[in-house]
């Protein structure tokens, strides 16, 4: 894995000269007003244009000013017509196409596929501002505005489609998004390397067709390229019949210290990496075969890691899909450098005063770091931003907070978060860089955390205490999930966090208490979470404050009973827990978990025709009866709770003593409401008000 150039190490495009943008443009008049008479790229985006390094749009938007290129934003468009795409005029080099930073499926509709009554990143919240697919949609768009102008894919919509993949909204396997969207380029993951170097080549004259060389890139071939060795998935991954399932994390022995692959495996893995691809099973073999589509998805998965990646060929039709090995994670001064480039940390002047609850949410935070090692099958972040953590420095980190201080509008003093994906892995990596390169585990921390692992928490510890010593900062929250298996092993990190950053809630994501979905979902035991309560109180009680945890919970992940969610509300019920939001599991395309929902085989391990089986929740009745375990104390769920309870044999549990999970009356006033069997059942009011633990809006990650 050679080094990549700096990414601020480009001579400048000859445009340099226009200056600084106070707001990158969005129409013709704002244009006129930086004496432009036309943009070299124009980015398309779902979400309305938000000047913040939090915003996917403005971060690519700032670098590629940067390095010297005229930027437009088209946030937002009419996408009923492709009018709306020829507002800022024909771009010089392509139009970059995202969905904004979410998928716009996921933004548009919850996890029962109901549309959503809001869209947190438009103005005042309005919903359908965005269409289904948007990634897709925006680039047929461009295409009819201006045939012949390159279209760029990226964002975390085009990430999780890059290749055949489950989509839950239409219960289907999809073919990749650059199939459907016709893109001449797809750039997955932090895109920063990619589109910077793409952008320079594409001005001095290199036509898109020919760049086929950057990491996290993709496109579409039809002849392999010359000189380049092929390997079958199969020979990785066997997915045929096996009498012995091996352990998944003996994938890559690395980790342990030992020679990087087991005898059986050498003939493949010597030969080059830099020029061997690996063939996945067709997008025809996974739509229609369960077991090919799960043994794909943990190839894919296995060849995420930079250092070891190899490229990955899918075909469609006629054609592949290639995707070249993922990029190389930015150094802390280029990380910091895009940080600090000239935001003005608020929407585009044009809003107004409209409310923007995404922003408002981030405006006063600060992001540390990106990315995620803990492998979470459910998480979208090991697909999109990796699993090696990209650090900024702790300069960088308190110059930002000084900003925040001085230009942030509206800013009080307090700090909002100070975190990233997972609040408390800045700064952690393997210990040996060698064996961070060779290693194949899905996770380091699970199902336990590798010994390799630099889990120290003093320097995060350090970064709390400057960053609370910087004159007219008042106080500093965190509000990203906290990794507690990690933080268990740095009671000292607890303390500070605990005495210092803790509004009187922390949010806490054990997602289960049950070994089955905890073992499918790749997070820890529920004993971590009581070890991390007992500090957690502790130090509460000595900092003489009265604060609570909120857990999250997940309902109907793959692996789950109706038993598993029974006793997961008995321990709530127990532990005085009474959740106010409850997430039910929403497949996310690419994701393991969304591979097991899809398949019924759990691609943790070695897939085969006789593969462990995972039980999956399907449909609606299910789905919300496992719901209603999460919410046992609202009489509106106590019908279908009562109907379940004496269907798995436990009416024990029904009555009005403090052991039972759910009365046996049910109060009357309130609106009509189904039974579990879909009839009538009676009326109810809310239950006597009872102390119960709050919940935040935001849930965290990790």
């Amino acid at each position: 894995m050679t080094s990549p150039p700096d990414l601020f190490s480009y001579r400048k495009y000859w445009a340099h000269k226009f200056g600084i943008a106070p707001e990158l443009p969005t129409s013709r008049a704002e244009m006129d007003l930086l004496g432009w008479d036309s943009c070299d790229v124009v980015v398309v985006t779902g979400d309305a244009y938000v000047d913040h390094p939090s915003f996917g749009m403005a971060v690519i938007g700032r670098l590629l000013e940067a390095q010297g290129f005229r930027v437009g934003i088209l946030d937002q468009p009419d996408w009923t017509s492709a009018a709306g795409f020829q507002r800022l005029g024909r771009p010089n080099l392509f139009f970059g196409i995202t969905a904004g930073n979410m998928d716009s499926m996921v933004n548009r509709y919850t996890a029962d596929r109901r549309l959503r009554s809001d869209d947190a990143y438009t103005p005042d919240a309005a919903p359908g501002r965005r269409p289904d697919r948007s990634a897709t949609v925006y680039a047929q768009r461009a295409r009819e505005a201006y045939k012949g102008v390159p279209i760029v894919l990226g964002g975390i919509e085009a990430s999780l489609r890059r290749i055949a993949h489950f989509d839950y909204w239409s219960e289907k396997v999809r073919r990749s998004v650059l199939v459907d969207s016709r893109a001449d380029l797809l750039i997955f993951g932090n895109a920063e390397r990619a589109i910077v170097e793409l952008t320079h080549r594409m001005a001095r004259g290199e036509p898109i067709a020919e760049i086929r060389d950057l990491r996290g890139t993709a496109f579409m071939r039809r002849d392999w390229p010359e000189g380049w060795a092929q390997i079958d998935s199969s020979q990785i991954d066997t997915p045929g019949t096996l009498a012995v399932h091996t352990d998944p994390y003996e994938t890559d022995p690395a980790c342990e210290n030992r020679p990087a692959v087991a005898a059986p495996m050498l003939p493949v893995l010597r030969r080059n990496r830099a020029t061997t691809a690996v063939r996945l099973p067709s997008y025809e073999q996974v739509r229609d075969d369960p077991a090919l589509y799960a043994h794909a998805s943990r190839v894919f998965h296995l060849e995420t890691n930079p250092g070891n990646a190899r490229a990955l060929a899918q075909a469609h039709g006629d054609r592949d899909v290639w995707l070249n090995p993922p990029p190389i994670p930015l150094t802390s001064e280029e990380f910091d450098q895009v940080h600090e480039l000239p935001f003005t940390r608020r929407p585009h002047s044009r809003f107004g005063d409209a409310r923007l609850p995404a922003w408002e949410m981030i405006r006063h935070s600060i992001s540390i770091m990106r990315g995620c090692f803990g492998g979470c099958t459910f998480c979208s972040i090991t697909e999109h931003e990796g699993r090696i953590i990209q650090n900024r420095s702790e300069a960088s980190i308190l110059r930002e907070l000084t900003d925040v201080r001085d230009h942030a509008p509206g800013f009080t003093g307090t700090i909002s978060d100070l975190g990233g994906p997972t609040a408390n892995l800045w700064r952690m990596a393997c210990r040996d860089r060698r064996i961070e390169a060779a290693c194949r585990r899905l996770s380091c921390i699970a199902p336990e955390i590798c010994r390799n692992l630099n889990t120290d928490h003093e320097p995060l510890i350090r970064l709390y205490r400057r960053a609370r010593a910087v004159p007219g900062i008042k106080r500093i929250l965190i509000a990203s999930g906290v990794r507690y298996d990690v933080a268990v092993r740095s009671p000292a990190y607890i303390r500070e966090l605990v005495t210092h950053h803790v509004g009187g809630y922390l949010k806490i994501a054990p997602e289960h208490t049950e070994p089955g979905p905890l073992s499918k979902m790749m997070k820890p035991g529920i004993g971590s979470f009581d070890r991390f309560k007992e500090l957690f109180e502790r130090y509460s009680r000595e900092a003489g404050k009265e604060q609570y945890l909120i857990p999250y919970f997940i309902s109907a992940h793959p692996g789950t009973s109706d038993t598993d969610m029974l006793n997961l509300a008995l321990w709530l019920k127990r532990n005085g827990f009474r959740l106010d939001q409850v997430q039910a599991f929403l497949p996310t395309p690419l994701a393991l978990a969304s591979a097991m929902y899809h398949t019924g085989r759990n691609p943790l391990k070695k897939v085969t025709r006789d593969s462990e089986r995972v039980s999956v929740v399907r449909g609606h009745r299910q789905r919300r009866l496992h719901k209603a375990f999460l919410r046992y104390h609202d009489p509106e769920n106590w019908p279908r709770l009562r109907q379940a309870l004496k269907d798995m044999g436990r009416a024990d549990l029904i009555g009005n003593g403090k052991r039972h999970l759910v009365p046996s009356f049910q109060p009357p006033g309130a609106a009509r409401m189904p039974d579990a069997r879909g009839g009538k059942a009676r009326a109810s009011t809310p239950a006597r008000p009872t102390r119960a633990r709050p919940t935040a809006r935001r849930r965290p990650r990790g």
